[in-house]
């Protein structure tokens, strides 16, 4: 019953049949914490997992690898590194799984400097990696920018190890090169790969054209994408945005315009926090909150301290749109990452991170005012979007401004 409310969406009503077992008498066992485990991903309530976290812990399950692994992905698919980094030193003698998610965590959260630490302290105590091991291993070198390493470990793959790399590692290693700027080479690599290149290849590529504004290899990647996934409204933006980047507003409107031919439409900017056992939602230009004046007002007030003390400018040549100055700063300023940082600031204890989960790529913009945030605010945030997890501490970010 949990798994059928889980998959039609309702994870929150699944958890009625949880605590229904258990209030007659019946012990969870194995599977019914992994679904549990699921359910508190699905609904992204810290507070929840960490309610479980101690029904595992009572029920003697805290034992189990299976499920302890389970566990320090959640906790690490929720922002709280830490917390994974404890369920996993916890765990007696862990085994290749638990190895494995923990060094997707690191990659997850950019932290590739320790994600290679734990691959080697890995190997040294004889746990072999597998691919799966290998795709963490390679997304975090990516996330990092430590291209020299990625190479490596690309090719120790299959001279040591004897694994052959899959779609998911030539992947990793276009999106790698990518980022660094190696575009040629990466598309190189995709001339080269033993099997077709697939649609996470191709928007690899994407990703890293619209960051170099490369319109032309952009536009080869994206007509690649048009036929692999002629629905995925996602590419099309993308090379819109490539488009808008480089002034060319005339293809960019082209290509909106052959979204709205296919019926294809673009997904808001959506930001949510954790508060008060609840996920507040926050829309960009959406000022429906119940505290949205209180809100608006701390934003305000947020913006004069890092013009005051920093000089801060709003960056808006991240505002893909032909219009004046004046509006894109207006509309920059009403990002839902920026309302929700906002929201954060006024709720939660200066002793917790904010916390905030957004469904789009964080912009430019959004990440500088994270950073100054966290400098005049001296608060510790962590977005996690649909990339990665960013750390703002102190004015500077994990990611380096590498992302």
């Amino acid at each position: 019953m949990i798994v059928i409310h889980l998959q039609d969406g309702l994870a929150l009503e699944g958890l009625v049949y949880f605590n229904m077992s258990r209030r007659v008498g019946h012990k969870p066992d194995q599977a019914t914490f992994l679904t549990v485990l699921r359910v508190c991903e699905a609904i992204g309530v810290v507070r929840l997992a960490q309610g479980v976290h101690g029904i595992i812990m009572f029920c003697g399950f805290n034992g189990n690898k299976c499920i302890t692994t389970a566990l320090l992905d959640l906790y690490a698919k929720l922002g709280r590194l830490e917390d994974s980094s404890t369920v996993f030193h916890e765990i007696t003698s862990p085994d290749s799984m638990a190895w494995t998610a923990m060094l997707a965590a690191y990659a997850t959260h950019g932290f590739g400097r320790d994600a290679i630490k734990h691959f080697e302290l890995m190997v040294h105590y004889g746990i072999s990696p597998d691919h799966v091991t290998f795709t963490h291993l390679l997304n975090a070198c990516s996330h990092a920018g430590l291209v020299e390493e990625g190479k490596h470990y690309f090719e120790t793959m299959s001279k040591i190890y004897r694994i052959e790399p899959r779609l998911d590692h030539y992947s990793c290693m276009v999106d790698l090169m990518g980022r660094s700027g190696l575009l040629q080479d990466a598309y190189g690599l995709i001339k080269e790969m033993p099997m077709e290149a697939s649609s996470g290849v191709w928007g690899a590529l994407l990703g890293a054209c619209r960051v170099y504004k490369d319109t032309q290899l952009g536009t080869k990647a994206a007509e690649r994408l048009f036929e692999l996934e002629p629905c995925d409204g996602r590419n099309y933006v993308m090379l819109s945005n490539i488009y808008s980047a480089s002034g060319l507003w005339k293809d960019a409107s082209r290509i909106r315009n052959l979204m709205k031919q296919k019926g294809l439409v673009r997904a808001s900017g959506c930001s949510y926090i954790e508060h008060g056992d609840k996920i507040h939602k926050f829309v960009v230009g959406d000022w429906s909150h119940p505290e949205s004046e209180k809100i608006q007002k701390k934003l305000e007030k947020i913006r004069k301290k890092m013009t005051s003390e920093l000089g801060f400018k709003s960056r808006t040549e991240f505002v893909l749109h032909d219009v004046d100055e004046d509006v894109k700063v207006e509309m920059i300023n009403q990002h839902s990452e920026k309302i929700a940082m906002a929201f954060g600031l006024l709720v939660i204890s200066p002793n917790e991170p904010i916390i905030i989960r957004k469904n789009l790529r964080i912009c430019g913009d959004c990440h500088e005012t994270a950073k100054a945030i966290s400098l005049i605010e001296k608060r510790r945030i962590i977005i996690r979007d649909s990339k990665r997890f960013h750390h703002f501490s102190e004015g500077s970010c994990s990611c380096k401004d590498y992302w």
